[in-house]
């Protein structure tokens, strides 16, 4: 009886110790393969993910959280076929009319945003540091242009982290290098239970330019800061395909005086239309 008991108490304890490495075994065998290959399965089917075309429209407000303060809502618009795709914000605010970024396969384009004809100050971050926007990173899976449905097209290197604890929860964390050297390190981050893409963060350090003034050189100018992040949520089906409903873009800037601005563009999606025809001046660089 004492050997039965002694028997069971050990499989017990086996079990329970293989339930408790299980988890931690999968995410150290993961390769980038592996999750990019369990990714785009979350995402739909083969054919489902072969939509030419995608069509995004939902509400949005905007908000400036740090160095400013103000609100305002407005309608979003996200249209691609392919590699090309325009990103349409339009804000309802008497300064600011919000953003158009456009990129037709070849050359991309940020549009003047603000009642002086100049770019916002995320309109000119992306205008001279335009990575987000060539690799079809900005706006993750709500356009086709979304580079893990087809690595092989961007040829970027794909470097698996791990898990990594991100405000709270553990993602699956991948290091997406560009196949043209960049100063940016942009993470993607993947739900473990799901592999819901939910979260990019861009980051990027320009340091400043050394300037004489007279005699003197100056050494006290400190480097600009940039952080983009993208978080996606409330995944729901559209002919076949598993996306996200909820997509929050913030935009931090730490500037070379000292000063911090945090801007945010909130969108709740209404309607996602996939395959269908497009027009292709939607696409046109001015």
């Amino acid at each position: 009886m004492r050997r039965h008991i002694a028997v069971v108490l050990r499989l017990a304890t086996l079990s329970i110790c293989t339930l408790l490495t299980t988890p931690v075994l999968h995410a150290a065998d993961m390769t980038a393969e592996d999750l990019v290959a369990k990714h785009l399965a979350s995402v739909g089917s083969p054919e489902a993910r072969n939509a030419k075309t995608r069509v995004t429209e939902g509400a949005i407000t905007y908000k400036i959280l740090v160095g400013g303060s103000g609100e305002a809502a407005g309608k979003s618009f996200f249209v691609s076929e392919g590699m090309k795709r325009q990103l349409l914000m339009k804000i309802n605010d008497r300064n600011y009319r919000g953003e158009q970024w456009i990129y037709d396969g070849d050359k991309d384009s940020v549009s003047f945003s603000l009642t002086q004809q100049k770019r916002s100050q995320f309109g000119e971050f992306l205008y001279t540091q335009p990575v987000p926007l060539r690799e079809g990173l900005l706006g993750g899976l709500l356009t086709t242009a979304w580079p893990l449905l087809d690595p092989s097209m961007r040829d970027a290197k794909l470097s698996y982290q791990g898990l990594k604890k991100v405000d709270g929860r553990d993602l699956h964390d991948l290091l997406y290098k560009p196949k043209k050297g960049t100063d940016y390190e942009i993470h993607l981050y993947f739900d473990p239970e799901t592999f819901h893409h939910v979260l990019t963060v861009y980051t990027i350090t320009i340091q400043p330019q050394m300037r004489f003034h007279g005699d003197t050189l100056n050494v006290r100018q400190v480097p600009e800061r940039h952080r983009v992040e993208e978080h996606f949520s409330d995944f729901k089906q559209f002919d076949g395909l598993t996306l996200p409903t909820q997509y929050e873009l913030k935009y931090t800037q730490e500037l070379q005086t000292g000063g911090t601005t945090l801007f945010v563009w909130d969108i709740a999606v209404s309607q996602i239309t996939n395959g269908s025809g497009v027009d292709p001046r939607n696409f046109e660089v001015k």
